[in-house]
Protein backbone atom coordinates (compact mmCIF):
# COMPACT_ATOMS: atom_id res chain seq x y z
CA UNK A 1 0.00 0.00 0.00
CA UNK A 2 1.61 3.69 -0.63
CA UNK A 3 2.01 6.05 2.05
CA UNK A 4 0.16 9.51 1.81
CA UNK A 5 2.30 10.86 4.67
CA UNK A 6 5.51 9.65 6.98
CA UNK A 7 5.89 10.60 10.37
CA UNK A 8 8.99 10.88 11.87
CA UNK A 9 9.67 10.76 15.34
CA UNK A 10 13.51 11.44 16.79
CA UNK A 11 13.73 9.20 19.97
CA UNK A 12 16.31 9.59 22.52
CA UNK A 13 15.72 8.46 26.42
CA UNK A 14 11.86 9.15 25.57
CA UNK A 15 10.70 6.17 27.38
CA UNK A 16 8.55 7.99 29.66
CA UNK A 17 6.64 10.22 27.27
CA UNK A 18 6.83 8.61 23.61
CA UNK A 19 3.92 6.36 24.13
CA UNK A 20 1.51 9.20 24.39
CA UNK A 21 2.73 10.45 21.16
CA UNK A 22 2.88 7.28 18.78
CA UNK A 23 -0.60 6.38 19.77
CA UNK A 24 -2.12 9.21 18.62
CA UNK A 25 -0.47 8.97 15.73
CA UNK A 26 -1.48 5.09 14.83
CA UNK A 27 -4.66 6.51 15.02
CA UNK A 28 -4.16 7.50 11.28
CA UNK A 29 -4.62 3.83 9.88
CA UNK A 30 -2.68 2.15 7.29
CA UNK A 31 -2.07 4.13 4.75
CA UNK A 32 0.78 6.21 7.09
CA UNK A 33 4.09 5.21 8.00
CA UNK A 34 5.82 6.19 11.29
CA UNK A 35 9.45 5.80 11.39
CA UNK A 36 10.49 5.47 15.02
CA UNK A 37 13.92 7.06 15.36
CA UNK A 38 16.30 5.96 18.15
CA UNK A 39 18.90 8.20 18.59
CA UNK A 40 21.58 6.00 20.41
CA UNK A 41 19.05 5.89 23.70
CA UNK A 42 21.05 3.84 26.30
CA UNK A 43 19.31 5.33 29.89
CA UNK A 44 15.92 3.71 29.21
CA UNK A 45 13.44 1.06 27.27
CA UNK A 46 13.54 3.35 24.05
CA UNK A 47 15.13 0.57 21.72
CA UNK A 48 12.71 -1.51 23.22
CA UNK A 49 9.52 0.26 22.96
CA UNK A 50 10.67 1.01 19.22
CA UNK A 51 11.14 -2.33 18.94
CA UNK A 52 7.89 -3.70 20.14
CA UNK A 53 5.85 -0.92 18.15
CA UNK A 54 7.40 -2.12 14.75
CA UNK A 55 6.67 -5.55 15.89
CA UNK A 56 3.03 -5.06 16.64
CA UNK A 57 1.94 -2.65 13.78
CA UNK A 58 4.49 -4.19 10.84
CA UNK A 59 2.43 -2.03 8.00
CA UNK A 60 3.20 1.32 9.66
CA UNK A 61 5.81 1.65 12.15
CA UNK A 62 9.36 1.06 11.13
CA UNK A 63 12.52 1.71 13.47
CA UNK A 64 15.77 3.00 12.54
CA UNK A 65 18.55 2.50 15.25
CA UNK A 66 21.56 4.84 15.26
CA UNK A 67 24.42 6.11 16.42
CA UNK A 68 23.37 9.52 18.63
CA UNK A 69 23.37 11.87 15.83
CA UNK A 70 20.69 14.62 17.29
CA UNK A 71 17.55 15.75 16.30
CA UNK A 72 18.99 16.97 12.94
CA UNK A 73 20.05 13.28 12.23
CA UNK A 74 16.55 12.04 13.49
CA UNK A 75 14.75 14.06 10.95
CA UNK A 76 17.63 13.38 7.89
CA UNK A 77 17.41 9.44 8.76
CA UNK A 78 13.15 9.92 8.59
CA UNK A 79 13.62 11.82 5.39
CA UNK A 80 16.09 9.30 3.56
CA UNK A 81 13.64 6.16 4.50
CA UNK A 82 10.41 8.04 4.09
CA UNK A 83 8.32 6.21 1.68
CA UNK A 84 4.99 8.74 2.06
CA UNK A 85 3.89 11.09 -0.59
CA UNK A 86 4.25 13.92 2.65
CA UNK A 87 6.40 14.34 5.74
CA UNK A 88 5.94 15.52 8.76
CA UNK A 89 8.41 15.35 11.86
CA UNK A 90 6.65 15.07 14.99
CA UNK A 91 8.60 14.95 18.69
CA UNK A 92 8.71 12.25 20.98
CA UNK A 93 7.30 14.04 23.67
CA UNK A 94 4.40 16.12 22.23
CA UNK A 95 1.26 14.71 20.09
CA UNK A 96 -1.48 15.30 17.05
CA UNK A 97 -5.30 15.79 17.95
CA UNK A 98 -7.05 12.67 16.75
CA UNK A 99 -9.84 14.26 15.32
CA UNK A 100 -7.47 17.23 13.58
CA UNK A 101 -5.44 14.66 11.93
CA UNK A 102 -8.41 12.68 10.29
CA UNK A 103 -9.48 15.92 8.72
CA UNK A 104 -5.87 16.61 7.58
CA UNK A 105 -4.88 13.15 5.84
CA UNK A 106 -8.56 13.28 3.94
CA UNK A 107 -7.01 16.50 2.52
CA UNK A 108 -3.88 14.47 1.66
CA UNK A 109 -5.27 12.19 0.35
CA UNK A 110 -7.51 14.64 -2.06
CA UNK A 111 -3.93 15.85 -2.87
CA UNK A 112 -2.33 12.98 -3.76
CA UNK A 113 -4.93 11.98 -6.55
CA UNK A 114 -4.27 15.79 -8.01
CA UNK A 115 -1.74 15.86 -10.89
CA UNK A 116 0.26 18.15 -9.24
CA UNK A 117 0.23 17.90 -5.17
CA UNK A 118 0.49 20.99 -2.89
CA UNK A 119 3.84 21.31 -1.76
CA UNK A 120 3.02 22.57 1.82
CA UNK A 121 0.16 22.13 4.24
CA UNK A 122 -0.43 24.19 7.48
CA UNK A 123 -2.22 23.78 9.97
CA UNK A 124 -2.03 25.35 13.58
CA UNK A 125 -0.08 24.33 17.13
CA UNK A 126 -1.15 24.29 20.30
CA UNK A 127 1.69 25.19 22.93
CA UNK A 128 0.46 23.23 26.17
CA UNK A 129 1.93 24.81 29.32
CA UNK A 130 3.21 22.18 31.96
CA UNK A 131 3.81 24.58 34.43
CA UNK A 132 0.66 26.11 34.54
CA UNK A 133 -1.44 23.58 33.13
CA UNK A 134 -2.49 26.27 30.23
CA UNK A 135 -2.91 26.33 26.68
CA UNK A 136 -1.85 28.99 23.85
CA UNK A 137 -3.07 28.47 19.84
CA UNK A 138 -0.78 29.27 17.35
CA UNK A 139 -3.08 30.12 14.23
CA UNK A 140 -2.20 31.86 10.85
CA UNK A 141 -5.94 33.05 9.84
CA UNK A 142 -4.88 36.46 9.41
CA UNK A 143 -2.09 35.09 7.27
CA UNK A 144 -3.26 32.59 4.69
CA UNK A 145 -6.40 31.97 2.55
CA UNK A 146 -8.38 29.16 4.23
CA UNK A 147 -9.25 25.94 2.44
CA UNK A 148 -7.95 26.49 -0.80
CA UNK A 149 -4.81 26.20 -2.83
CA UNK A 150 -2.59 29.52 -2.85
CA UNK A 151 0.96 30.60 -3.17
CA UNK A 152 2.94 33.24 -1.44
CA UNK A 153 1.37 36.22 -3.43
CA UNK A 154 -1.87 35.59 -1.68
CA UNK A 155 -0.26 35.45 1.85
CA UNK A 156 -1.31 38.38 4.59
CA UNK A 157 1.55 39.26 7.45
CA UNK A 158 2.54 37.83 9.77
CA UNK A 159 2.71 39.03 13.48
CA UNK A 160 5.98 39.40 15.38
CA UNK A 161 5.29 36.04 17.48
CA UNK A 162 3.81 34.69 14.58
CA UNK A 163 6.46 31.98 12.27
CA UNK A 164 5.84 28.76 10.58
CA UNK A 165 7.65 26.05 13.13
CA UNK A 166 7.98 22.81 12.33
CA UNK A 167 5.11 22.02 14.65
CA UNK A 168 2.64 23.68 11.83
CA UNK A 169 4.31 22.59 8.72
CA UNK A 170 3.39 19.41 6.41
CA UNK A 171 5.72 19.61 3.83
CA UNK A 172 5.93 17.28 0.22
CA UNK A 173 8.64 14.73 0.89
CA UNK A 174 10.14 15.41 -2.53
CA UNK A 175 10.40 18.70 -2.37
CA UNK A 176 12.71 18.77 0.90
CA UNK A 177 14.42 16.01 -1.00
CA UNK A 178 14.82 18.34 -3.83
CA UNK A 179 16.27 21.23 -2.08
CA UNK A 180 18.67 19.52 -0.60
CA UNK A 181 17.72 19.35 3.11
CA UNK A 182 20.30 18.38 5.15
CA UNK A 183 20.16 19.19 8.56
CA UNK A 184 23.40 19.40 10.99
CA UNK A 185 24.33 16.40 13.49
CA UNK A 186 24.52 16.93 17.24
CA UNK A 187 22.87 20.54 17.08
CA UNK A 188 20.02 21.71 18.81
CA UNK A 189 17.79 24.30 17.58
CA UNK A 190 17.83 23.19 13.47
CA UNK A 191 14.06 22.98 13.49
CA UNK A 192 14.37 26.62 12.70
CA UNK A 193 16.74 25.45 9.40
CA UNK A 194 13.64 22.74 8.60
CA UNK A 195 10.85 25.58 8.40
CA UNK A 196 13.53 28.06 6.59
CA UNK A 197 15.92 26.53 3.77
CA UNK A 198 13.19 24.77 2.19
CA UNK A 199 10.49 27.98 1.50
CA UNK A 200 11.68 28.89 -2.06
CA UNK A 201 10.82 25.77 -3.36
CA UNK A 202 7.33 25.93 -2.07
CA UNK A 203 5.21 27.08 -4.74
CA UNK A 204 1.85 26.18 -3.78
CA UNK A 205 0.13 25.91 -0.22
CA UNK A 206 -3.02 24.96 1.69
CA UNK A 207 -4.03 26.65 5.42
CA UNK A 208 -6.84 24.07 7.55
CA UNK A 209 -7.70 25.98 10.73
CA UNK A 210 -6.97 22.93 12.56
CA UNK A 211 -5.28 22.86 16.38
CA UNK A 212 -3.16 19.76 15.25
CA UNK A 213 0.22 20.23 17.08
CA UNK A 214 0.35 19.76 20.29
CA UNK A 215 3.38 21.08 21.96
CA UNK A 216 4.44 20.22 25.09
CA UNK A 217 6.77 23.05 26.69
CA UNK A 218 7.73 23.58 30.15
CA UNK A 219 10.41 20.79 31.17
CA UNK A 220 13.40 21.87 32.72
CA UNK A 221 15.43 20.01 30.63
CA UNK A 222 13.89 21.08 27.50
CA UNK A 223 15.59 22.84 24.74
CA UNK A 224 13.59 25.99 25.19
CA UNK A 225 14.37 26.54 28.55
CA UNK A 226 16.19 29.54 29.42
CA UNK A 227 18.82 28.33 30.99
CA UNK A 228 19.46 25.80 28.61
CA UNK A 229 19.66 28.03 25.69
CA UNK A 230 22.09 30.51 27.71
CA UNK A 231 24.30 26.89 28.03
CA UNK A 232 23.79 26.06 24.40
CA UNK A 233 23.96 29.57 22.89
CA UNK A 234 26.86 28.64 20.41
CA UNK A 235 23.90 26.10 18.77
CA UNK A 236 22.09 28.97 18.41
CA UNK A 237 24.50 30.70 16.50
CA UNK A 238 25.90 28.57 14.41
CA UNK A 239 22.25 27.39 12.83
CA UNK A 240 21.90 31.54 12.21
CA UNK A 241 24.87 31.16 10.30
CA UNK A 242 23.61 28.65 8.68
CA UNK A 243 20.45 30.09 7.51
CA UNK A 244 22.24 33.17 6.65
CA UNK A 245 24.21 31.18 4.50
CA UNK A 246 21.57 29.05 2.92
CA UNK A 247 19.82 32.06 0.67
CA UNK A 248 21.21 35.19 -0.92
CA UNK A 249 17.42 37.21 0.25
CA UNK A 250 17.93 40.07 -2.32
CA UNK A 251 17.46 36.98 -4.89
CA UNK A 252 14.74 35.85 -3.06
CA UNK A 253 13.32 39.43 -2.84
CA UNK A 254 13.48 39.86 -7.03
CA UNK A 255 11.26 36.86 -7.69
CA UNK A 256 8.59 36.94 -4.77
CA UNK A 257 8.77 40.05 -2.29
CA UNK A 258 5.97 38.42 0.00
CA UNK A 259 7.96 35.31 0.77
CA UNK A 260 11.44 37.32 1.26
CA UNK A 261 9.88 39.45 3.72
CA UNK A 262 8.89 37.04 5.68
CA UNK A 263 11.86 34.85 5.33
CA UNK A 264 13.66 38.31 6.18
CA UNK A 265 11.75 38.55 9.47
CA UNK A 266 12.57 34.87 10.24
CA UNK A 267 16.15 36.07 10.26
CA UNK A 268 15.64 38.51 12.38
CA UNK A 269 13.78 37.01 14.91
CA UNK A 270 17.05 34.24 14.56
CA UNK A 271 19.54 37.60 15.13
CA UNK A 272 17.50 38.72 18.12
CA UNK A 273 17.10 35.33 20.01
CA UNK A 274 21.24 34.69 19.65
CA UNK A 275 21.92 38.32 20.90
CA UNK A 276 19.74 37.99 23.80
CA UNK A 277 21.15 35.10 24.87
CA UNK A 278 24.97 35.66 24.18
CA UNK A 279 24.13 38.70 26.34
CA UNK A 280 22.01 37.20 29.44
CA UNK A 281 25.37 34.85 29.21
CA UNK A 282 27.43 38.56 29.37
CA UNK A 283 31.05 36.64 29.19
CA UNK A 284 33.79 38.73 26.64
CA UNK A 285 33.44 35.94 25.32
CA UNK A 286 29.71 35.79 24.37
CA UNK A 287 29.80 39.46 23.92
CA UNK A 288 32.60 39.11 21.65
CA UNK A 289 30.82 36.26 19.71
CA UNK A 290 27.57 38.46 19.68
CA UNK A 291 29.56 41.00 17.73
CA UNK A 292 31.22 38.16 15.63
CA UNK A 293 27.95 36.95 14.19
CA UNK A 294 26.49 40.52 13.54
CA UNK A 295 29.95 41.13 11.49
CA UNK A 296 29.54 38.14 9.72
CA UNK A 297 25.88 39.08 8.41
CA UNK A 298 27.42 42.53 7.48
CA UNK A 299 30.31 40.72 5.08
CA UNK A 300 27.41 38.44 3.30
CA UNK A 301 24.79 41.14 2.80
CA UNK A 302 25.56 44.19 4.00
CA UNK A 303 22.18 45.76 2.69
CA UNK A 304 20.62 43.06 4.87
CA UNK A 305 22.51 44.11 7.87
CA UNK A 306 22.08 47.88 8.12
CA UNK A 307 18.42 46.93 7.70
CA UNK A 308 18.03 43.89 10.39
CA UNK A 309 19.96 45.91 12.99
CA UNK A 310 18.55 49.43 12.90
CA UNK A 311 15.18 48.70 11.49
CA UNK A 312 13.60 45.80 12.86
CA UNK A 313 12.79 43.52 15.76
CA UNK A 314 16.88 43.22 16.10
CA UNK A 315 17.05 46.38 17.40
CA UNK A 316 16.23 45.08 20.31
CA UNK A 317 19.32 42.70 20.93
CA UNK A 318 21.72 46.06 20.14
CA UNK A 319 20.77 48.76 22.33
CA UNK A 320 24.50 49.85 23.12
CA UNK A 321 26.05 50.22 26.57
CA UNK A 322 25.39 47.77 29.51
CA UNK A 323 22.00 49.64 30.37
CA UNK A 324 21.27 48.73 27.25
CA UNK A 325 22.02 45.38 27.09
CA UNK A 326 19.78 45.15 30.24
CA UNK A 327 16.93 46.83 28.35
CA UNK A 328 17.19 44.12 26.01
CA UNK A 329 16.62 41.07 28.29
CA UNK A 330 13.93 42.76 30.39
CA UNK A 331 12.22 43.03 26.73
CA UNK A 332 12.74 39.47 25.86
CA UNK A 333 11.63 38.18 29.09
CA UNK A 334 8.30 40.23 28.54
CA UNK A 335 7.76 39.30 25.31
CA UNK A 336 8.09 35.66 26.71
CA UNK A 337 5.73 36.01 29.57
CA UNK A 338 3.25 37.84 27.03
CA UNK A 339 3.49 35.45 23.97
CA UNK A 340 4.21 32.13 26.20
CA UNK A 341 6.72 30.76 23.79
CA UNK A 342 8.98 28.91 26.42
Amino acid sequence: MSKIITFAVPCYNSADYMDHCIRTLLSGGEDIEIILVDDGSTKDDTPAICDRYAAEYPEIVRVIHQENGGHGEGVNQGLRHAAGLYYKVVDSDDWLDETALARVLNKLREFSAAERPVDLLVANYVYEHVADGTQKVMRYTNVFPEERVFTWAEIGRFRPSQYLLMHSVIYRTQLLRECGLELPKHTFYVDNIFVYQPLPWVKSMYYMDLDLYRYFIGRADQSVNERVMVSRVAQQVRVTRLMIDSHDLNAVYQENKKLARYMISYLSMMMTISSIFLIIDGSPEALGQKTELWEYLRTVNPELYHKLKYRSVSMVGNIPGYQGRKLSVQLYRLARRIYKFN
